[in-house]
């Protein structure tokens, strides 16, 4: 009976707390219900002519926190950093794919949806996430504002790594969108097999080399070691991949002999290569020598 009381005596509260004749104020002037509205300025003129009108892209650069994860410190990206970024973007992505395999594909294929963050997200286990792709129609990118270019007047040589990763993020997150619309042979996965770890975060990019992955975060799952192969192959072009290879010494933790772990490369290289050629029709030799000479412009 006094637990029905109490029960009885919340809702009397909850029942006159809101009677029908209360002034619930201006509910004309109820912000977010209606979506955020602005007047367009250069920055929105930019990205509807450079990516709306020819790939049907949207992009979003004011903060939105219900656009990503609620138990992440992020900041919003500055806006001065945005039209450089998207820039070099459609300069070294988008533009090097439709030279190699024609505007119906990318417009077929790229992500419609693009979220900006100023910031890295930092994850619990002490990784970092530079960028995400949902379902093939969404990309989350991070750091903005970090990226700097030659020609802004507070570049040095150093942020050079930032501007690689950045574009080895949105390589990596379009290979998902690739094999997720056509998967990669089985083959590719038999290469590494065993050797798949979650604690990838605790190995080096030097170790994992030798046990034939192109940097630790490949070794998490097949899926990952094929983008991851795909981006860094981009991005670093083919001497870049080359030195990579041949630079690997000595005998793994694991056992894996050098010569091992370099024919492991080697035979995931030929993967990738021929699933772009068979699959997509892109030559990609070409595609990761036009990807190389657009980052290097930026940097050097």
């Amino acid at each position: 009976m006094k637990h029905i009381l109490l029960a009885g005596a919340f809702l009397l509260c909850l029942l006159t707390a809101c009677k029908k004749d209360d002034d619930l104020g201006d509910i004309d002037n109820i912000p977010g219900l209606g979506g955020d509205t602005w007047t367009p300025g250069p920055i929105d003129n930019w990205i509807m002519d450079s990516l709306t009108v020819p790939y049907n892209i949207a992009v979003k650069y004011k903060w939105d926190q219900g656009e990503l994860a609620l138990n992440r410190t992020l900041v919003p990206p500055k806006e001065e950093k945005i039209i450089p970024v998207l820039s070099a973007i459609k300069k070294v992505w988008i533009n090097n794919y439709v030279a190699e395999a024609g505007e119906i594909f990318m417009k077929r294929l790229c992500p419609k949806f693009f979220v900006l963050v100023g910031s890295a997200s930092y994850n619990p286990d002490g990784t970092i996430t530079l960028g995400t792709a949902e379902g093939g129609r969404r990309i989350v990118l991070y750091v903005l504002n970090d990226f700097r270019i030659k020609g802004m007047s507070d570049y040095t040589p150093s942020d050079s790594s930032n501007v690689k990763m950045m574009f080895h993020t949105i390589e990596h997150e379009f290979g998902h969108i690739l094999h997720q619309n056509v998967l990669y042979t089985p083959d590719f996965k038999r290469i590494s097999i065993g050797r798949y770890t979650s604690n990838w975060n605790n190995v080096s990019d030097e170790t994992a080399h030798q046990d034939g992955f192109i940097s630790a975060y490949a070794m998490s799952a097949p899926d990952e070691d094929f983008v991851e192969m795909i981006s860094i192959m981009l991005t670093e072009g083919k001497a870049g991949f080359d030195n990579l290879v041949n630079s690997i010494t000595g005998t793994s933790p694991n056992g894996t002999t050098a010569e091992v772990a370099k024919d492991k490369l080697r035979q995931k290289e030929t993967i990738v290569v021929n699933y772009f050629n068979d699959t997509w029709h892109i030559n990609f030799y070409n595609l990761q020598a036009r990807t190389r000479a657009s980052i290097v412009a930026l940097i050097k």
